[in-house]
């Protein structure tokens, strides 16, 4: 391999790792801020991110760089504890996020 196809190889492995996907995996959520903190911590939400669920929707639709994923196996369990209006919102959101942007899937089990 020449020194020039071994740099365009690199740049190119450069190029993929940056286009990485970022993972939230939420599990046995207790409570709204459990999420907010899980969601602030693995996709970097940005340090003015207001902490409800219009906030969220802001952050994640326009601050949040993609792409990464959200993935919620057990969300079923945690209605309960996060309530009706903030379970029903969080679906609503992740999956009104996932419609309007390519970079970004939700996985709800």
């Amino acid at each position: 391999m020449s020194v020039k196809s071994s740099f365009i190889s690199a740049r190119r492995l450069k190029k993929k790792a940056a286009r990485s996907v970022r993972v939230c995996e939420l599990s046995r959520i207790g409570n709204i801020d459990e999420v907010y903190d899980l969601l602030q911590l693995e996709l970097a939400l940005p340090p003015y991110f207001g902490r409800n669920l219009d906030a969220l929707y802001d952050s994640l639709s326009t601050d949040v760089k993609g792409p990464f994923k959200i993935v919620w196996l057990d969300h079923a369990s945690s209605a309960d504890a996060l309530g009706e209006m903030n379970y029903e919102g969080l679906i609503d959101i992740f999956r009104a996020v996932a419609s309007e942007r390519d970079d970004v899937e939700v996985v709800l089990g």
